[in-house]
């Protein structure tokens, strides 16, 4: 029984022993866990992260928790933080210091350790040296965090930094502006885009003032604005600002605008006009040169002479730089003093004839009309000679009179009196239809060359190296629905030999109608009827010396179906007014200026005009140019001469007369639009001829109407298109 006991007092001592061990290994590793737990950083995120309370203790005091500077640093701060701390636990022996290093999160949801235990721990690490290197590090990297966030803050002042500062307030004033309400100075889309970028590539700084006072360049423009007239222009459509009265930020970005604006309204007509060419008529097609407001911005403000930059947006040719010459001396009422010619008998020229002398009156008036017609050639003459009569024959002509070379009394009157107010209100007319013509009127490639026919003067010119190489006269169209259209073209080949297509309007107006008169008429007059089976009819005559376009056609092919040809009926050209043709334009001397075309366009070939009649016949020919030659159709009332005198002409088509009602009953910059007018029409309608006509293909041609028109003139597949420009405002008809 004892021994029974006694084994059991053993085996007691053995399981207390054992009890007590395992007490011993919990507790060291309880204290090491609480060691490890003890660190410095760890402190700092259990400061910083809310954690749950045992329910047994009560709730901290401010005094019991004090937050580390640490909580509030940037994770790069905080990783140095810990790393920092993490050396010195290692040397203090804590088991597993990378168990300890874990994430905030597993952190947070560790259960809270007792609070003797926690106090314990959050006094320990203010005696050890980690804490204090803990606690030292953390202090100099929070500021920091402030100076990240004040980064982006930094740019603005960078952008200003280019705008001196007296034009900073200028320069917030025309951003506001221009952002918001730039529609209130331009109504035009390109020029709003290029005011956005020029002044946002400049940091919206002022162009035309600096410090409040006005630069070269504005001086310049303003003097070119204010000198409008000389240009044929009305200075009030380019308002000046006043600058001397803009004192204030917000006055002075807007008159920096208001003159940006009157600048592109000057150089944007100056260029193309004050009305765009559809608005005088649907005979007219020159092609589109609009100016680019940034060019125009970028040319003017950069230039040493802005003035002039501004100026060179005004047609550069010879024949209008001579017409502003002409108006500022009419303007001035002439360069020299007056002239007037004293009544006296009426003089008369009388040439040579077969039977008769030539009859020379003398008179002491002559040399002073001599003066007044600007007759520079024996200019003491009292002689009225063949050039004095022909003098007073042009003055006659361009004032609206019979054109007689006999100086009446009427004609003395005229020349007296001369009314300065219409020839000023003709060359303003005729300056702003130089705008509309193409600032280049050749082709580089063969010397600048190119045709220019003056329809109200009756001749055509061929021009190269800026000289006249040959001339000639011309019929044109007649007034009204034959008048010869205006239009810039490429003469591309030449017909030797052609056949008339007769135009459906001369078909469908004339020829149709005759020959229910006389069924027999084209039959005799040499044309060549046919009939389609769709009932359309075309018209033509074959070549040969009676063609009513003569031995020659020269071909630029363009909507209005016209182009310039020799004819069989010469003697219109001795005729001072020469508009008898249905709108083509009719050459005196078709051969001379074949010869001269090809010379130009083929200077190998060594044309003359014995070799262009060695190949007349009965066969078409075509020569085809290698470069295009450009044809210009102008309408000049008003030109000098090379004399240097002014001379006019009749207003055969009226262009005159509408241009100046135009101008003077103006809608503003609603001229500039552009007017549809109906297109050309190629087709035939169908037709029931009278018994008796001669039908050559006897309804046997096409089964359509065939070819139209154009494709049978000028060979081409389509006719060219209507012209692009800008918007159609209103339709009026031919």
């Amino acid at each position: 029984m004892r021994d029974c006991l006694n084994h059991r007092a053993g085996f007691d001592r053995v399981l207390m022993t054992v009890a007590a061990t395992f007490l011993t290994v919990s507790a060291g590793s309880a204290l090491a866990q609480d060691q490890a737990r003890s660190s410095a950083a760890e402190l700092a995120i259990e400061a910083a992260i809310p954690r749950p309370e045992p329910a047994n203790v009560p709730p901290p005091t401010a005094s019991d928790i004090k937050l580390d500077t640490t909580a509030t640093v940037q994770d790069p701060a905080k990783e140095t933080a810990k790393e920092t701390v993490k050396e010195p636990v290692k040397a203090d022996g804590a088991p597993a210091p990378d168990k300890v290093e874990t994430k905030p999160s597993d952190v947070a949801t560790t259960p809270a350790p007792e609070a003797p235990k926690s106090e314990t721990a959050k006094t320990e690490p203010a005696k050890s040296e980690p804490a204090k290197a803990d606690t030292a590090t953390a202090p100099p990297a929070a500021p920091a965090a402030p100076a990240t966030a004040a980064a982006p803050a930094a740019e603005p002042v960078k952008a200003a930094s280019n705008v001196p500062a007296a034009d900073q307030p200028v320069a917030d004033k025309l951003k506001d502006i221009i952002g918001a309400k730039t529609s209130r100075h331009f109504d035009r889309k390109n020029e709003r885009a290029a005011i956005e970028k020029f002044y946002g590539a400049r940091d919206f700084a002022p162009v035309w003032t600096q410090g409040g006072s006005l630069t070269a360049a504005a001086k310049g423009v303003i003097a070119r604005l204010k000198d409008a007239a000389s240009d044929g222009l009305n200075p009030a459509d380019y308002p000046v600002p006043d600058f001397a009265a803009a004192t204030t930020p917000d006055a002075l970005a807007d008159a920096e605008l208001k003159l940006t604006a009157s600048m592109f309204d000057y150089a944007r007509q100056a260029q193309s006009g004050r009305m765009h060419w559809s608005q005088v008529s649907g005979d007219i097609l020159y092609p589109e040169h609009p100016v680019d407001p940034s060019e125009v911005l970028a040319k003017v403000t950069t230039a040493s002479d802005a003035s002039a930059a501004l100026d060179s947006y005004n047609p550069p040719h010879k024949l209008y730089k001579e017409l502003k010459a002409k108006l500022a001396e009419l303007r001035g009422q002439g360069s020299g003093p007056v002239i007037e010619i004293a009544d006296g008998p009426a003089l008369k020229y009388t040439p040579a004839g077969k039977k008769q002398a030539e009859i020379v009156v003398d008179d002491p008036r002559v040399p002073q009309l001599r003066a007044k017609l600007g007759i520079t050639e024996n200019a003491s003459d009292t002689r009225y000679d063949a050039a004095v009569a022909e003098a007073v024959r042009k003055f006659q002509n361009g004032a609206e009179m019979k054109p007689t070379g006999i100086l009446d009394d009427k004609t003395v009157k005229a020349l007296n009196t001369p009314k300065r107010d219409k020839q000023i209100d003709t060359v303003l007319v005729n300056m702003e239809r130089w705008r509309w013509l193409p600032r280049d009127l050749g082709v580089p490639a063969l010397g600048d060359a190119y045709v220019i026919l003056n329809i109200p003067d009756y001749t055509l010119k061929v021009m190269q190296r800026g000289q006249q190489v040959w001339t000639t006269r011309v019929v044109t169209g007649k007034p009204g629905q034959h008048a010869t259209p205006l239009l810039t073209e490429t003469m591309k080949y030449i017909t030797v030999n052609p056949t008339w297509n007769v135009p459906p309007s001369i078909v469908y107006n004339e020829y149709l109608p005759a020959l229910q008169q006389d069924p027999t008429v084209l039959q005799r007059m040499g044309l060549k009827l046919e009939q389609n089976r769709d009932g359309s009819v075309h018209i033509s005559q074959p070549p040969g010396e009676a063609n009513a376009l003569g031995r020659i056609r020269f071909n630029f092919p363009n909507k209005f179906l016209v182009y310039q040809h020799d004819t069989p009926d010469k003697n219109l050209f001795a005729r001072d007014d020469r508009a008898f043709s249905h709108g083509c334009m009719r050459v005196q001397n078709p051969d001379q200026y074949a010869s001269v075309l090809l010379n130009i366009a083929m200077p190998n070939e060594k044309y003359t005009p014995e070799r262009v009649r060695s190949m007349y016949g009965k066969s078409e020919i075509d020569l085809k140019f290698p470069t295009p030659i450009p044809v210009n159709i102008t309408y000049q009332t008003a030109f000098v001469d090379d004399a240097g005198k002014l001379q006019l002409r009749k207003d055969v088509y009226g262009r005159d007369a509408t241009m100046l009602n135009i101008l003077k009953n103006g809608r503003g910059k609603d001229l500039e639009n552009v007017v549809a007018h109906s297109q050309p029409s190629y087709s035939r309608p169908a037709t029931t001829l009278p018994s008796g006509v001669a039908v050559a293909n006897n309804g046997g041609g096409f089964g359509s109407s065939g070819p139209n028109f154009f494709e049978r003139l000028f060979g081409a597949p389509t006719p060219p298109p209507a012209p692009v420009g800008r918007r159609p405002q209103r339709v009026f008809t031919r």
